[in-house]
């Protein structure tokens, strides 16, 4: 294996799907998109059939907790194995460049491999990786079984490094012209476009590796966020697939004493994306609770008490913009129910975030039955949808800003959980690459 210690990188080998397989079948959206719309898994399973597909590899979280979990963990194991006797992988080992078009914008990221001795998702972490945000627990069991003797690892993850003088991926990107293209190709349902180059030049290979290294160096690190010259240094920070990188970790904590320190399941298939890149926006990541019991103002007043102010909307769109524009101490956030909308605004808040805020609320309320489920959602349009329906209730939160991110998560630590989003749905990663585990 090809390890960098110092940067926590491997140098992967990655398996794609050989010539022949048709790509715009073969990817798919990450799998905890769309969990509350069905009808997109349904429009997934259509238009793919029997073709190979990463969509039969693994499971969209909409099948979480139904009749359909257990057959299709099962199936994805099987599918794995056939896929691999069939030889429909070809191997690559190298960094891929890897650019993403979708709803106007284009972002670009490195694919590697990080090295899970190296990755603290616990608050408070000093690791080299760092959950940017806080991990639900309950969510790595579902991700464990699927994991758990499967043969490959598909990442849907998406890492950040905070690079404001552009000296890891730009390089490359200027370069990708005389680059080998390994894929290329429109994604399904409207996600965009998708393209990948090798980047097996020894030379610019050793020129990432350098970069890295450079942003990980202690004096520099510390001068960048002006902090004391002994902090452990963060290169790395989640962007999205936390509970996906989570599960890898867990599972290779389970294995490390049985298969010692060389083998495959010590590191996990991601791609890097800079902080800075102008294709990438944090998007909030907005909340909708089902079969409410309660009014949800009078349980804001029985939690906040006198700090709970509301105000009535005529519709969505001053809703967003009262809660994208405040600039006072107190926190906002828009609530949609079947009666309207509205925004709650919140003195003296708890948390330094308007999420930490309304979780706070919500988890509360939630332990005392106020409600029945939570889904974590991306778009407003979805939020107002299905807020307005009988027995649910949206929320709406402002975004975090990009320039606060890193050193938000290295002062303070991890986010309250599902802070922000990179993108909107349509916009997450999709599945391509692939790698052995076993």
């Amino acid at each position: 294996m090809k390890i960098i210690p110092a940067i926590g990188v491997q140098i992967p080998k990655i398996l794609l799907p050989k010539p022949g397989v048709d790509l715009a079948r073969w990817a798919v959206i990450a799998c905890d998109q769309f969990t509350s719309e069905p009808e997109y898994w349904q429009a997934v399973a259509d238009l793919v059939g029997d073709a190979p597909s990463t969509y039969h590899m693994i499971l969209p979280e909409v099948y979480l907790e139904t009749p359909a979990e257990a057959e299709r963990v099962l199936s994805i194991r099987q599918t794995m194995q056939d896929y691999l006797q069939r030889d429909l992988f070809v191997e690559y080992e190298g960094f891929i460049l890897v650019e993403r078009s979708a709803a106007g914008k284009t972002r670009h990221g490195i694919m590697l491999a990080l090295d899970l001795e190296q990755y603290d998702y616990s608050k408070g972490a000093t690791s080299l990786i760092r959950a940017s945000e806080g991990t639900i627990l309950e969510r790595i069991p579902p991700r464990v079984r699927i994991r758990s003797g499967a043969a490959l690892e598909l990442p849907h993850i998406l890492v950040l490094i905070d690079d404001p003088g552009r000296t890891v991926i730009d390089p490359l990107v200027a370069k990708r012209r005389y680059l080998r293209r390994l894929y290329d190709f429109d994604l399904m349902l409207g996600s965009g476009h998708l393209s990948g180059y090798s980047v097996d030049d020894p030379g610019l290979a050793r020129q990432v590796r350098a970069a890295l290294a450079e942003l990980a160096e202690p004096a520099a690190f510390a001068a960048r966020y002006s902090l004391p010259n002994d902090s452990p240094v963060m290169l790395f920070a989640m962007g999205d697939g936390n509970h996906s990188l989570a599960t890898a970790k867990a599972i290779w904590e389970e294995l490390k004493p049985q298969v010692g320190m060389d083998h495959p399941a010590r590191f996990a298939l991601v791609e890097i994306e800079n902080i800075h890149d102008e294709g990438l926006e944090f998007e909030p990541v907005l909340r909708v609770l089902f079969d409410v019991h309660e009014d949800v103002g009078g349980a804001l007043y029985a939690f906040y008490g006198g700090r709970v102010r509301l105000v009535s909307c005529a519709d969505a769109a001053e809703m967003t913009a009262m809660v994208d524009g405040q600039s006072g101490k107190a926190h906002a956030f828009g609530i949609v129910t079947p009666q309207g909308c509205q925004v709650a605004y919140i003195a003296d808040p708890p948390s330094s975030l308007p999420v930490g805020t309304l979780q706070n609320f919500l988890d509360a309320w939630g332990q005392r039955g106020g409600y029945a489920r939570i889904d974590y959602v991306h778009g407003v349009d979805v939020t107002v949808r299905l807020g307005s329906q009988p027995g649910n209730v949206g929320f709406y939160l402002p975004a975090i800003a990009k320039r606060d991110f890193f050193k938000t998560v290295i002062v303070d630590g991890a986010l309250p959980r599902k802070t922000f989003s990179m993108g909107e749905a349509k916009e997450k990663r999709f599945y391509m690459e692939a790698r052995r585990i076993v």
